[in-house]
Formats: structure tokens, sequence, C-alpha cells
């Protein structure tokens, strides 16, 4: 949304002309046909796999009921074809994360008007003027955007407005739109009861809602730099700190990747899985090539104080899909200048790797998440 894009329509002859807004920066649909109550969700469907966008005008109620109908009629892209040869768990995989691109595409093609505000402009329409400002700022004009998305701002400032309690921090946190909340408290557990190398100070890097950066404050570490891409997990990790009394010893700042200088503790949780990112939030799941992972290793080193050490929190999940090996992360490792000074694991005990119905049950349910304890050769 940092480049302002416009979408265009025809009603009754008259052309009409709003904003399109995309936080996932999806390129918006080469038409658009305005739309009401009484389109029926085969024919919205048939619309949505022609590319064609449909900008709803009736009934709020309705065009989530609908948007849910074409959900119903895709895919999921995790059964193999038939008189074909089984594919690898990897081939499932990558089969699978396409089936849910092109499931994003399509749910994307249902549309709502928005006044400036924002304002819903349908019938038995929420307030969402908190939500898309909290997610997007004030909207000065009129725009259009995927229903979808809109959904994922209201459902985000359900989370930022509730809370999350972490029990390795005894506190609740508030996760801004388009940081990945950690929902996983197993990982963060790994942090808070790992033998800390030093208290003078720690780097967070990737610090996405702040709560590693957050526990290692409340352990003792004196300063606590958290790093991040995104403006949005600035904001959320300061909130952050804020909230828990913590601002006089943890920070955040806009930084790819390192801060200047060295740390005793150098704690880094990126994305688990190698892959493209498809929305916002898919980025803290997946890693294009590992590239993260593989630079938050070849800068360890010259990051780190003497006897420090750095602790890589990380899932198996990629290995037992066949998207990495284990060979592979030793030997980035090796090629570092690093050694394995130690290794604390943790089964998962998140929901998702108890649902039986998840095309991938088995490689979940069988995961491990790791703390590696890194040192310099």
């Amino acid at each position: 949304m940092n480049t302002p894009v416009t979408v265009s329509w025809s009603v009754e002859g008259q052309e009409r002309t709003a904003l399109w807004c995309s936080s996932n920066n999806a390129a918006p649909p080469k038409s658009i046909l305005q739309v009401d109550d009484t389109l029926g969700a085969d024919d919205a469907y048939k619309l949505a796999t022609s590319g064609t966008g449909m900008l709803f005008t009736g009934d709020y109620h309705n065009a989530r009921q609908l948007l849910s109908a074409i959900a119903r009629r895709l895919p999921d892209g995790a059964k193999a074809k038939r008189n074909t040869a089984p594919p690898s768990t990897a081939e499932r995989f990558y089969k699978y994360r396409q089936a849910r691109t092109h499931r994003a595409r399509i749910l994307s093609m249902l549309l709502v008007p928005l006044g400036a505000g924002p304002v819903v402009s349908l019938r038995r329409a929420p307030d969402v003027t908190e939500a898309w400002t909290n997610a997007f700022g004030r909207l000065e004009a009129d725009a259009v955007v995927p229903l979808q998305e809109l959904l994922g701002a209201i459902g985000a400032q359900q989370w930022r407005s509730t809370g999350l309690h972490i029990a390795a921090l005894d506190a609740k946190i508030h996760p801004h739109y388009g940081t990945f909340a950690p929902v996983r408290g197993e990982y963060l557990d790994l942090v808070a009861r790992a033998e800390l190398p030093g208290l003078r100070r720690g780097f967070d890097i990737g610090t996405g809602t702040g709560v590693l950066a957050a526990i290692l404050a409340q352990r003792g570490v004196k300063q606590v730099i958290g790093t991040d891409s995104q403006d949005r997990a600035i904001a959320c990790a300061t909130q952050t700190f804020q909230t828990l009394g913590l601002e006089d010893r943890a920070v955040a700042i806009k930084q790819d990747m390192f801060p200047e200088g060295r740390a005793d503790v150098v704690v880094c949780n990126p994305p688990w899985l190698p892959g493209t990112p498809a929305t916002l939030l898919d980025y803290a799941i997946y890693d294009p090539k590992s590239a993260m992972l593989r630079s938050f290793l070849k800068s360890l080193p010259e990051h780190l104080v003497p006897g420090g050490e750095g602790w890589l929190v990380i899932s198996d999940l990629a290995e037992r899909l066949g998207l990495r090996s284990r060979e592979e992360l030793l030997g980035w490792i090796q090629t570092a200048g690093l050694v394995v000074l130690g290794r604390d694991d943790t089964v998962p005990s998140h929901g998702r790797a108890m649902d039986t119905s998840d095309p991938f049950h088995a490689q979940r349910s069988a995961e491990v998440t790791s703390l590696w304890r890194l040192g310099v050769k």
C-alpha cells in the first residue's frame, strides 16, 4: 500500500474509480464487476477463477457467507492424482503450497468498497475504524479492498485488544497486524530456561512482537536490542517493552539483521520453512532458500563477544517435509566457523500438531523444536 494504485469499474455506463488496497501487495484484478446479494456461489466461483474481481454492494454478512462458499469450492491441493506414482513428501508440500497461493488469489477476488475514514459501504457492516487504522493508518479517499484482507485486519485487532498470555513472561503481549502472534509457547520456554552466557548485552534478530527480547531482558540482560526490517514489528515490539516495563533495558530498531557491535547472547528464531511468502504473515513462516537462516549463521561470529553464544531457535519440520536436510544445517554452521555447544529440544503442544485431518499430520506430530547453542571455533 506504499505506492497508490487505482482500480476502475463501470456502473450503468459510468466509470467509477477508487484506490486499491492490499497489504499483501496483491495485484488488482484486471477487470471488476459490481455485484450484489443476488450473485450465487457457483457464478462467483467462476468469476473469481477467471480473474474477475467482484465488488460487492449488498449486505456485509451475505458477503462473508459468499466468501466462505467460494472457499468450499477450492481444492486443498493435498491429494495426489489417480494413476500416478506416489509423490514424495516434499512434492506433496510444494503442491499444497501452490494450492494455498491459488486459494489466496481466488479469495482476493471478492472485494468490498470503503469510504474515507474508513467506512465499509455495505449494509450491516461493522465499525472497522480502529482495526483498519491500527493496521494501515487512516483512509482519506474511497477505496476497494479484498474482503479476506479486511477480515484479517479485524481478526488482528481482536488479538491486539484481548492480548496473548505468554507463560514465559507471566504477562500478556498485544500482537499488531502483520506481526506473528507467538502462540507456540514451547519455543519461548527454550529461551526462558537456557543458561545465559552473560548479562551485559543481548540481540534478538527478527524481533517481531519483541517477545524473545523481552524474555532476555526479564531474565536480567542489561541491554537488549531487537531488530526487524518491518516498521509494524518495531512498533509492536516497542509497545511490548513498554507494557512490560522493560523499556529501560530493551529497544527495537529498524535494521536488516544485526545491529552494530557484539553481544553476550544473540537469539534468532528465523522462519522455519524454505519457501516463498505469499501473504504478510507468511514472512514469519517461509524463508526463501533459507536466506535469513544462512545470513544469521554467516554473520554471527563477528557479533559475539569472546565466550558469547548464538541461540538459534528452529524446528526440524523442514527436514521432516524434505525441504532441508540436517546435513545442510550442520554444514552451514561449520562453514560459518561455529561449533555446537549444546542443544535443548522440545515437542509441539499446539493444536495443529494434534489435528489428524491435517494432510501433514505425521510430520507435524513428530516435529521437534530446538534451541541450538552456538559458539565461535
